[in-house]
């Protein structure tokens, strides 16, 4: 990403979610920043050439990982990571101004999960209905579609809502990750800061597959940062792996390690070696 050319940035919209705040922190005034409804569209901007990166969550500090960013890196067309950034996460609660009946709550199901007990205990009897992002919920909020929303105090300003009640989290000091996709090809020079990600594929599930796959990296004192399970779709207990390790793919070890993995596995994706963000 370079910070002398105007670039296209696609990011899960629409405008006010925390994506947008956290790409605005790796952007300047000349870029452009595009919201979609969703990270498949996101992604496939970039993928059909209307953006050069897209920003999307990938794992929270508190719900976990976003599966669908994770499965449209491991399974669908090929698109490779640049860069990550991470981002505190707080959440408040909104209403058209003067509301008075709260019948129906929007939020992403991961803010609804970070927001469960003032949710039990505020609105027990609300109906919480999903959205594609918290600030989508706002905009809903603010067409009176819904009631009442949980998201940033960014979207309730965009959206002229009210504020009912700020850090409604349950748990303070929450952490989004969101990584930056862009078309194969380009890679990152190695900084001594960095991360590899790939997705790892057996061909047949057989007792101590995930241990072959976690020796090939041990010895090499290869450190991993992140690994998750993920459904092939093929049939019922076929998972394939992404796994987050420290180091760069020119670092002799890493590449050795996936050098080895390719020779014991049925495929490998490689997801890209890319500056770890110094929190």
């Amino acid at each position: 990403m370079s910070a002398s050319e105007s670039q296209r940035f696609a990011y899960l919209g629409p405008v006010g979610t925390f994506t947008e705040a956290a790409l605005k922190k790796i952007t300047c005034d000349s870029d452009i920043l595009i919201p979609y409804a969703n990270v498949t569209a996101a992604l496939n901007a970039v993928r059909s050439g209307d953006a050069q990166f897209a920003l999307v969550p990938i794992e929270n500090s508190v719900e976990g990982v976003v599966a669908r960013t994770l499965d449209e890196l491991a399974t669908g067309d090929p698109l490779t990571i640049s860069g990550e950034v991470t981002l505190p996460v707080t959440f408040a609660f909104m209403t058209k101004p003067g509301a008075t009946e709260i019948k129906k709550i929007g939020t992403h199901p991961h803010a609804e999960s970070q927001c469960r007990t003032y949710i039990a205990k505020n609105y027990p009897h609300a109906e919480i209905v999903p959205t594609s992002s918290t600030s989508a919920a706002a905009e809903l909020v603010s067409k009176g579609d819904l009631d009442a929303a949980i998201a940033s105090n960014v979207a309730a300003a965009h959206f002229g809502l009210e504020i009912r009640a700020e850090n409604i989290g349950d748990n303070i000091g929450a952490v989004t990750r969101f990584i930056a996709a862009q078309k194969p090809g380009w890679i990152p020079e190695p900084t001594g800061h960095d991360r590899t990600s790939m997705a790892v594929f057996i061909d047949i599930d057989h007792a101590g597959a995930l241990l072959e796959i976690l020796q090939v990296f041990a010895k090499r004192n290869v450190n991993l940062t992140f690994i998750q399970s993920r459904p092939t779709g093929r049939e019922l207990g076929h998972y394939h792996f992404i796994i987050d390790v420290e180091g760069h793919i020119n670092d002799e070890a890493v590449g050795g390690s996936v050098a080895e993995l390719r020779e014991i596995c049925d495929d490998i994706r490689f997801l890209g070696s890319y500056p770890r963000e110094v929190r």
